[in-house]
């Protein structure tokens, strides 16, 4: 009724602006509490570590989860929802994220845009794919690798890293928890357990 959302075959978000304000509104209280800086996570060349960022976002999400999570309204997208505050907060310092919604399908594509200087300006392009995983892990991965590599190869990204949120609530952390790469059509793919 609000003219936020749009039917074109499936639900989207009705244009850029709202797919900018609605994931801000919906973390901003989230994101102002996290206290990550951006600076533990530049390269000395200026780049982001986008490894030890992901890296440090596994273990914040490992420890607190279970109770950011509850403070969506949207149960099932506060793990991606949470990936984005954290991620917002991170990129504040000089750099942007585009999104693109997979909605209703357990998914959303996220373009980390960071510009750094070395002899001339130049932007860093990574990809994030997020999925919930849903039956078996390697069935999830297998899947999250084609969409990753395919936004990779669409957005020009020079790195893909494919995050997968585990919300089985019997399965311990242990399993949850992974970082591995894996090689899909000539491109290396971090995969993410959480």
């Amino acid at each position: 009724d609000l003219g936020l959302i749009a039917e074109r075959g499936q639900l989207v978000i009705a244009n850029p602006i709202y797919e900018e304000v609605i994931p801000r509104a919906l973390t901003y209280t989230t994101q102002v509490t996290i206290t990550h800086e951006t600076l533990w996570y530049v390269a000395p060349d200026g780049r982001l570590d986008m490894p030890k960022l992901l890296s440090a976002f596994q273990q914040f999400f490992r420890e607190h989860s279970e109770h950011w999570v509850e403070r969506f309204d949207y149960k099932e997208a506060g793990p991606q929802l949470l990936l984005q505050a954290f991620l917002q907060r991170i990129l504040n310092g000089g750099g942007r994220i585009e999104r693109e919604y997979g909605l209703g399908r357990g998914r959303t594509d996220l373009l980390v845009l960071w510009p750094y200087a070395t002899d001339a300006e130049q932007t860093q392009r990574v990809v994030i794919e997020t999925k919930l995983r849903h039956g078996a892990l390697e069935t999830t991965i297998d899947s999250g690798l084609a969409q990753t590599w395919a936004y990779m190869d669409r957005s020009g990204a020079e790195a893909g890293h494919l995050v997968i949120f585990d919300r089985t609530p019997q399965r311990p952390w242990e399993e949850k928890i992974f970082h591995r790469q894996h090689t899909y059509r000539d491109m290396v793919i971090n995969v993410w357990g959480m």
